[in-house]
């Protein structure tokens, strides 16, 4: 029997105890907590509050209470769709056979264990390679990895066709969940979207003194607020993966391009807007907008576009990819902006929220205050 290699050795070592890793789990559960609380509390205050208490006309009721209900059912199916679908990591068949394996850890040299990785991935559909030309190999989990598939540290498992890792969801959006990921975003829009085109009549009024100054003014008042901070965030958001899809790029190769064997192509696996969207949505528009698995492929392999041209005609098509205007350097420029205007936003909605909430309870607890020395006084000159 060999020995493990240095650098296993030195993993195991390093490995966080059971009880660390039960608190760093318990820990990513709290975006999410945060998220349902939220959902929870805008539920109670649209329907209790709005509905119940603010509205008389009953036909606007039942109208305001049927719209919301389907956004809302169609949020919470694909918000909760995302968190809980596994996400696919690589088949067996990427694993390196027994015998190759014991060669490649009682090998030190990196060339050789190149020459073993090379020998193995030539009956595998493997077309990327790292920015220096080498054969994608995860060390942790033992396999060749798939185009488009990248370690988590997070999940701590290689994922198919990885996006990113999403902390509102704690898990990995990759080839299992990217569908519903992206209706997730659609419909979160579409239910902070109604909430703010409903409410902001109510909210004018509140605001005004138009109605009476009772306990769902704040509510009313604060559900404004947060819907729309959500709802500008959530879109940003939206629209840029609507732009991926479109691109049939994922997060991680918008920022870092895949590499083939003839050189970095951000354009590598674009095969048309119309491929590209059925490549995630499915080739059936009747599922498109219901959170259910219809992408395309296994995630184990994709279609690229220079994987079939010969050597001359890929080198062409790489050279005009490396002439950027003028203008694609602006827009690559306006990206970056973006996202940090995004993530802005997103700090600024979450200390809002937060600074709200504590705004209300300091409210509730001066109105209280006022009521019972107002019922105090009166009680006084009763006597």
């Amino acid at each position: 029997m060999t020995s493990p290699p240095a650098n296993v050795l030195h993993g195991l070592k390093m490995a966080p105890s059971p009880a660390l890793r039960c608190c760093k789990r318990a820990l990513n559960w709290v975006p999410v907590l945060f998220i349902n609380l939220v959902v929870g509390w805008s539920y109670y205050a649209y329907v209790v509050e709005l509905c119940v208490y603010t509205i008389l006309n009953n036909a606007e009721r039942i109208s305001y209470l049927v719209i919301f209900h389907i956004a809302f059912a169609m949020f919470i199916w694909a918000y909760w769709k995302t968190i809980w679908s596994t996400p696919a990591s690589p088949s067996k068949a990427f694993g390196l056979p027994r015998q190759e394996k014991e060669l490649y850890e009682r090998e030190e040299r990196a060339e050789v264990q190149q020459e073993i990785l090379k020998k193995v991935a030539k009956s595998l559909p493997v077309y990327t390679r790292t920015a220096g030309g080498a054969i994608r190999y995860c060390n942790y989990c033992q396999v060749i990895k798939p185009d488009r598939c990248h370690h988590c540290s997070t999940c701590e498992m290689c994922v198919l066709k990885m996006d990113h890792h999403c902390p509102w969801v704690n898990n990995c959006v990759g080839f299992s969940n990217y569908k519903y990921f992206v209706l997730f975003l659609a419909y979160a829009s579409l239910y902070c979207a109604v909430i703010c085109a409903t409410v902001v009549r109510y909210f004018i009024k509140f605001w005004t003194k138009q109605l009476a100054d009772t306990h769902a003014k704040f509510h009313i008042l604060f559900l404004f607020f947060v819907a729309a901070l959500f709802f500008i965030s959530i879109v940003s958001l939206l629209t840029y993966h609507l732009w991926l899809v479109g691109k049939n790029r994922t997060t991680i190769e918008a920022f870092r391009a895949p590499v083939f064997t003839n050189g970095p192509d951000k354009n590598g696996f674009s095969l048309g807007f119309g491929r590209n969207v059925a490549e995630v949505f499915g080739d059936q528009a009747k599922y498109w907008i219901l959170p259910v698995f219809s992408s395309l492929g296994d995630g184990h392999s994709f279609v690229t576009r220079l994987v079939h041209l010969d050597h001359e005609q890929a080198n062409s098509v790489l050279q005009q990819n490396g002439k950027r205007p003028v203008f694609l350097l602006f827009l690559n420029i306006l990206h970056q902006f973006f996202l940090l205007c995004l993530l802005c936003v997103n700090l600024y909605c979450l200390i809002t929220a937060l600074l709200m909430e504590r705004l209300t309870l300091v409210c509730l607890v001066t109105m209280g205050n006022t009521q019972r020395m107002t019922a105090k006084r009166k009680l006084m000159e009763a006597r």
